[in-house]
């Protein structure tokens, strides 16, 4: 076969696709590779095969070799022109796994191969190609960075120096910090507080935030095949790999990444093998495990020493999971709770909110939250936040419909999902809290 000069840039993705036409007019019955396959619209095909074969259609010469080795390098060369490359499980016959290689091959009924049709006498203008759909793409910048200070902080949050000290020093030590408490405490707000405190600005750069959710998956937080735009699977990197490349470029800078409402995902299934990194002393590269999509050969991964996760866990959930001791040793766990006392005092008369309309909120959700936690069925984890009252509005004359309509509108059907069996007792503590 003549050698021809290797440019991988001839190779177009059209080329591949005339090739697969190509295979499938043909019939040939390729067997299944034993590493590597090629997987289009529900078909496998040998990868340097293919690869082979649409060289020769774009050097215009039937018996051009194909230069590269099987493996990573034509791999990479396909993968570049969008096609899905996966990787299988090698599977013994009459095995548990062997029936996934019968499935794949009879998948390949979905897609029978299109009948031909005669060229026509004339050739008329080139269709316009399919649009793609996909999300829209919107422009944004991320804000400036500007100094945060501990004096800001202080203002800021609803907590004692001495606690916001402590929280800083767990931080610093096991590098992973949980914050608990009720609804409505503030936790994410610290969260991300705590984070410009470390860095010394609001910088957003470092700083990343993301919610656990049910659906939330190992795939989404570190790697897995996940489809783009044109619809076809490809295997991607997660919001963890991504950020830890991005703090391992700048050793001597911490990295931030916020999990807001951690434990409503499933942690185990979320994190993996990555459960190991997460520990103080076992970051680095000295500590790199193999990840399970990736081939043999590829690098191995770590999580950089100066990345620090800060997550938020809302303990009034009924339908929540208690987390595993594996995680819980990994963490350090901050409590927070409802302040209702002289802080948001001085925040909300520093806001013009008129001394009887404040005395009237901290009233009531004190005596409120000292019922929920005495109540054997309900506990001090149900007592109501004080983030409901932390943005007053700015006329004070508004200030008394404003605090009506929370209590309303917000607190009081919460009451009735607390005594939801008890529906008297959730009316007896909306009267006393709506009272004039």
């Amino acid at each position: 076969m003549p050698v021809l000069d290797f440019d991988p840039t001839q190779l177009t993705r059209d080329h591949v696709l005339r090739a697969l036409r190509q295979l499938d007019r043909e019939g040939q019955r390729m067997p299944l590779s034993t590493v590597y396959d090629l997987v289009y619209k529900g078909r496998r095909y040998a990868p340097r095969t293919v690869a082979r074969l649409a060289w020769r259609l774009a050097c215009q010469e039937p018996e051009a070799n194909w230069p590269l080795a099987a493996g990573a390098p034509t791999n990479r060369v396909l993968e570049q022109l969008d096609f899905t490359i996966a990787t299988k499980r090698p599977t013994l016959e009459n095995s548990a796994l062997d029936g996934d290689v019968a499935a794949q091959e009879a998948m390949q009924e979905l897609y029978p191969p299109k009948a031909t049709k005669p060229a026509p006498a004339e050739k008329g203008p080139t269709p316009a190609p399919e649009a793609t759909a996909q999300e829209p793409t919107l422009a944004y910048a991320l804000p400036a960075a500007v100094p945060y200070s501990r004096e800001q902080a202080l203002q800021e949050l609803f907590i004692t120096e001495d606690k916001l000290e402590a929280t800083l020093a767990a931080l610093d030590r096991r590098r992973n910090l949980v914050l608990q408490g009720p609804p409505g405490t503030g936790k994410t707000f610290l969260a991300r507080r705590l984070a410009w405190l470390q860095l010394g600005a609001t910088d957003a750069q470092r700083v990343e935030l993301v919610q656990f959710h049910p659906s939330y998956s190992y795939e989404d937080f570190v790697q897995g095949f996940r489809p783009d735009a044109q619809g076809t699977f490809r295997l991607q990197e997660g919001v963890l790999l991504n950020f830890c490349r991005r703090a391992a470029q700048e050793p001597d800078q911490p990295y931030f990444l916020l999990i807001d409402e951690l434990n409503r995902g499933n942690l185990s299934r979320i994190f993996g093998e990555l459960l190991l990194l997460l520990e103080a002393d076992k970051r680095g590269p000295e500590h790199a495990v193999r990840l399970p999509y990736l081939p043999a050969e590829a690098p191995r991964f770590y999580v950089p020493a100066n990345v620090f996760f800060i997550g938020t866990m809302n303990l009034a959930d009924r339908s929540l999971a208690p987390l595993d001791y594996a995680l819980r040793r990994r963490f350090a766990f901050v409590e927070m709770e409802p302040e209702f006392g002289p802080a948001l005092q001085a925040f909300l008369a520093q806001q013009g909110v008129p001394p009887t309309v404040v005395h009237r909120l901290l009233t009531r959700l004190t005596e409120l939250n000292l019922a929920i936690a005495d109540d054997p069925e309900l506990g001090p984890d149900f007592r109501i936040g004080h983030s409901y009252f932390c943005q007053p509005p700015t006329k004070p004359a508004e200030a008394e419909q404003w605090l009506t309509l929370i209590l309303e509108q917000e607190i009081a059907p919460l009451l009735d999902d607390y005594w939801l069996d008890q529906p008297a007792k959730a009316l007896a503590h909306k009267k006393k809290l709506l009272r004039k």
